[in-house]
């Protein structure tokens, strides 16, 4: 599995899906596999906590973490067939984001000792002694948050994706904050996406917006979308040095169903699955995009130029 293989989301232990998706993560990882008392695994900080979600590609929950409102982070859990992947340090970066832009001057954390080189990496530091939690020796962290010296972090704003109108609003919303670049990850090219007069407008003022524009798009099939007039094909047909398009050409990538959108302003829009009019999205997340960020630019690099839109071509 890969790092571009998942993304991260806001969980509230109040909303019954994602208690119950916190719930299987650390049920399975704490109290099936590390064998500590259910009992000790449930407490009075989870629901005042804020808790991160990684998600795989079909919306199952595959890691969690919470920041509690002892200004710690706790209950990092990755499934076994997603460690290794980039996950746990994801969920970690995400929520020491969440704790600056609290404007916390320090976090803490409890780490098993066997992951304390984890921790250790990421600048926290060991103190005291080590102590047993649930038969597993721990040792307390701690990392600086240096509020002081650095600007705090944008705490990311979600934004509804749950329907067609949803989309199309909040993709618009995505476009109009974006200032020169964009990546678009599209299998199939709908004449119902990018194609309106208002998401045109803004396509146009990025790709125009001058030196450093970029707009990058990935299709499985740019000929279909040509064959279907698409408005969006128009565009990069008219700004082929600014607008680019490539097709993947491994069995593998084209057999990725999901679908999203990517602005240098830190948002995205990602959908599971493109033909279902579901997905996720938020604004100035850069830490909630950076595994699609990752996914795209790999793809890119494996893809070939739609030759088909290129006026030699037609």
């Amino acid at each position: 599995m890969n790092l571009q293989d998942f993304h991260l989301e806001h969980a509230d232990w109040a909303r019954e899906r994602d208690r119950e998706a916190l719930r299987a993560i650390r049920l399975e990882v704490f109290v099936h596999e590390q064998g500590a008392p259910e009992a000790l695994e449930w407490d009075e900080l989870d629901e005042p906590s804020t808790h991160v979600l990684a998600r795989d590609p079909s919306g199952q929950p595959i890691g969690c973490g919470r920041l509690t409102t002892k200004h710690k982070i706790g209950r990092m859990a990755v499934r076994q067939p997603w460690r290794g992947t980039g996950v746990g340090l994801a969920l970690l970066r995400e929520l020491v984001g969440r704790a600056r832009g609290l404007g916390w001057t320090e976090v803490s954390l409890d780490a098993q000792v066997a992951a304390i080189g984890f921790y250790e990496r990421e600048g926290f530091v060991a103190e005291g002694e080590v102590f047993d939690d649930a038969g597993i020796p721990h040792r307390t962290m701690t990392l600086s948050l240096a509020a002081a010296s650095r600007p705090a972090a944008v705490t990311p704003e979600a934004l509804p994706a749950g329907s067609r109108s949803e989309l199309a609003t909040t993709r618009l919303q995505l476009l109009r904050e974006a200032r020169n670049r964009l990546m678009i990850y599209q299998p199939t090219l709908s004449t119902d996406i990018y194609s309106c007069a208002a998401e045109l407008d803004e396509l146009r003022r990025i790709a125009t917006s001058g030196r450093g524009a970029d707009i990058r798009i990935l299709l499985h099939d740019a000929a279909a979308a040509l064959r279907d007039s698409h408005r969006l094909v128009a565009l990069a047909q008219r700004l082929p040095s600014v607008v680019r398009v490539r097709t993947p050409v491994e069995e593998l990538d084209l057999a990725h169903s999901a679908a999203y959108l990517l602005t240098d302003s830190g948002g995205y829009l990602f959908q599971p699955e493109a033909s279902r009019p579901q997905g996720r999205a938020a604004a100035h997340d850069h830490a909630g995009q950076a595994p699609l960020r990752q996914h795209f630019n790999e793809l890119w690099e494996r893809s070939v130029r739609a030759t088909a839109l290129q006026p030699l071509d037609l």
